[in-house]
């Protein structure tokens, strides 16, 4: 996890940090990250479920993959519409970082097939995905009653947010277009070399006035409904199921 995390920080970033050559003309995307990563989140699956999950641990893996493919081909994201991420945050919290790094990558997959949505954005939305499961498999585990579905609703908000501007970073610079180093720009788009504040402030308003009060808005709205209202039983239930498979919380 940390490797495919690594490198999929770095995929993410590259806005912000590549230098071009002295007196280049033209500026390429580091592409290789997008052959690089699918491979290394298949080496993070195949470690993951190696001895770490028993027949019924990857038939539970099965089978939320295929509910959270199917919700999510409901809404497709329309108006911030996602009931993918409710149910990945829920899995994350009971089977661990690991389960939910799985789930989050397994989920976009299947859903990608079933609604046609597979392009070179998959891999960006894969990570995603698998991080927001992750880091809700290491929240605070002595929380509970209450408290635990408020703890989940608030990460459901954050992660609403953090994954629009994800999302937002790898394909600002082609919505945009890339702007000539060393010419003075109006624009919000990306200007290979120049400094990393003044990349990032032009990123931070693009991505305010794109999608955060109106896509990821509504991202974090169906969050925090999902999870307050149906949150408290399917945290019952797939804890009975956990019960009776072995998982390694990683």
């Amino acid at each position: 996890m940390a490797l495919a995390s690594t490198v999929g920080l770095l995929m993410f970033a590259w806005p912000l940090v590549l230098v071009p050559a002295q007196g280049a003309d033209r500026v390429d995307p580091p592409f290789v990250f997008l052959l690089l990563l699918p491979l290394v989140i298949l080496v993070v699956v195949a470690e993951l479920s190696e001895g770490g999950m028993d027949a019924k641990a990857l038939a539970m893996l099965g089978v939320l993959t295929a509910v959270n493919g199917a919700l999510r081909s409901v809404g497709a994201g329309v108006a911030g519409l996602e009931l993918v991420f409710f149910l990945l945050i829920l899995a994350g919290r009971v089977f661990g970082p690991g389960f939910g790094f799985v789930l989050g990558c397994t989920s976009m997959f299947a859903s990608a097939l079933l609604t046609g949505a597979v392009g070179p954005w998959l891999p960006f939305q894969m990570l995603c995905a698998a991080w927001i499961g992750m880091i809700a498999g290491l929240l605070p585990r002595r929380v509970s009653g209450r408290a635990e579905i408020v703890m989940l609703a608030t990460w459901g908000i954050v992660a609403a947010y953090l994954f629009g501007a994800l999302m937002n970073l790898w394909s600002w610079p082609f919505t945009l277009g890339i702007e000539v180093p060393g010419h003075a720009s109006t624009s919000l788009a990306y200007v290979p070399g120049a400094p990393v504040l003044e990349n990032l402030q032009s990123f931070a308003v693009y991505t305010l006035l794109t999608s955060t009060a109106g896509w990821d808005a509504g991202r974090a709205i169906t969050n925090t409904v999902a999870i307050v209202v149906l949150g408290p039983a399917i945290l019952a239930t797939l804890r009975r199921a956990a019960r009776r498979a072995r998982y390694v919380r990683a």
